[in-house]
């Protein structure tokens, strides 16, 4: 009986979990009503170069500014501590440390480092020691509302407050309409459809170069939401040496049969690179390897980026279903950052 009861609460949860993440899908463009302020403002100093500290969901809204605002330089730092690079360069920049919950350990060194060493330092977080710090030592920060969704659900929110705090008045503008012009739900069919198709592979997610941040966002969805190994990789680049471990032959064929490719096609793409793809696509067809094309569609870059970002949202949860997984939580990320933290604390 009690094995019973612990099943039914065990499925309830499931049930629970995945209700919250198509509510979170749904309500995504809710986030873009989000209006920033900026505190301790007056402490940002002119800056000629932004670098972005964000780990996991936490830096795919920079990813995004970085695509859409070329002309911007932007150094995304993905590891601990403030980046190596000479110091005339980080004297000019803003150092901005994005972390959703506000306790990313590889963020706040990058915060405490850029901060200690005086540099031009700025914070985004829900709380944390990331925002402690920046309120104890008068850091321009931007605090967002906890809204309980997973860091890599919170992008809206996330590319608010970046575009606030750099002061980018043009794409905030932009980025507000979709607060009203955008619809989750019309890409809840599509994305079913596409789960259903890869259903029993492995997917791996091709774009062109300038989209790599949608594909690595399709890839972390799988990973993370539906809890199934994915990867990515771009064009170009690809056709130099990826493609060629999957030049088939008996001795090699079932290594490559749980695969599933998803080229990512985009109307803005160069010529070039879309006709790449359809020959990449006819080669695999023919060694009998599972591929489709999935278009990024919308009326703007914006538009593109996030119907996107919400298909692979939708892709996910539906694939998710189909294994049974808990598409919310992250608890191989937990266990694996309470053990580092157990290491460290011993070692200290």
């Amino acid at each position: 009986m009690i094995l019973v009861y612990a099943e039914t609460a065990i499925q309830l949860n499931l049930i629970y979990n995945i209700i919250n993440m198509e509510d979170s899908i749904k309500k995504f463009a809710e986030q873009f009503s989000f209006k920033p302020e900026v505190s301790n403002k007056e402490n940002i100093k002119p800056w000629k170069n932004i670098i972005i500290s964000g780990m996991g969901g936490s830096h795919l809204a920079s990813d995004i500014i970085k695509k859409v605002k070329p002309e911007l330089d932007i150094y995304i730092h993905k590891d601990y501590g403030v980046p190596d690079i000479n110091s005339e360069k980080l004297n000019e920049s803003f150092l901005i440390a994005n972390s959703y919950s506000g306790n990313t350990e590889e963020t706040f060194s990058f915060l405490k480092e850029a901060h200690e060493r005086k540099l031009n330092v700025g914070a985004i977080s829900t709380g944390g020691k990331i925002l402690e710090y920046a309120k104890a030592n008068n850091i321009p920060f931007i605090e967002f509302p906890d809204s309980g969704i997973q860091p890599r659900m919170a992008v809206g929110f996330s590319i608010m407050a970046l575009a606030t705090i750099l002061s980018l008045k043009d794409l905030l503008a932009e980025l507000s309409k979709l607060s009203t012009n955008f619809n989750p739900d019309v890409l809840e069919s599509k994305g079913k459809e596409i789960a259903d198709l890869i259903h029993g592979n492995v997917p791996i997610i091709y774009s062109s170069l300038k989209n790599e941040c949608i594909a690595y966002n399709w890839k972390i969805k799988f990973n993370e939401t539906a809890k199934i190994p994915s990867f990515y990789n771009v064009f170009p680049e690809l056709n130099h040496n990826e493609m060629t471990g999957f030049d088939i032959i008996p001795n090699t064929s079932y290594l490559s049969e749980k695969f599933y490719f998803i080229l990512l096609s985009d109307s803005d793409d160069s010529p070039l690179i879309r006709k790449r793809m359809e020959i990449l696509r006819k080669l695999y067809a023919d060694k009998d390897l599972n591929v489709t094309f999935v278009e990024i569609l919308g009326d703007s870059k914006l538009h593109k980026i996030f119907n996107s970002i919400i298909l692979a949202d939708w892709v996910a949860i539906y694939t998710s279903r189909l294994y049974g997984t808990e598409p919310e939580k992250v608890p191989m990320i937990e266990d694996f950052k309470l053990k580092l933290q157990i290491e460290i604390d011993r070692n200290k």
